[in-house]
């Protein structure tokens, strides 16, 4: 299932590592895509939305869900 989450304070390609690691950490399966200038993390993943915005949220990052 896609879902996207709107995600701020992303500013550099290692802020996408973090947010990347977080999700797979949680779902070694998911894909993730993530769009920095339009603030914007795109999972596929069959856990709840709930749970991949808390692994983001962990690392700092405010998750619109």
């Amino acid at each position: 299932m896609k879902q996207i989450f709107t995600v701020s304070g992303m500013t550099c390609g290692h802020c996408e590592k973090a947010v990347t690691r977080a999700v797979k950490q949680t779902d070694p399966k998911a894909e993730v895509t993530i769009d920095r200038a339009a603030n914007t993390v795109e999972v596929q993943s069959e856990l709840a939305r709930d749970r991949l915005a808390k692994a983001i949220a962990e690392e700092g990052y405010a998750v619109v869900v």
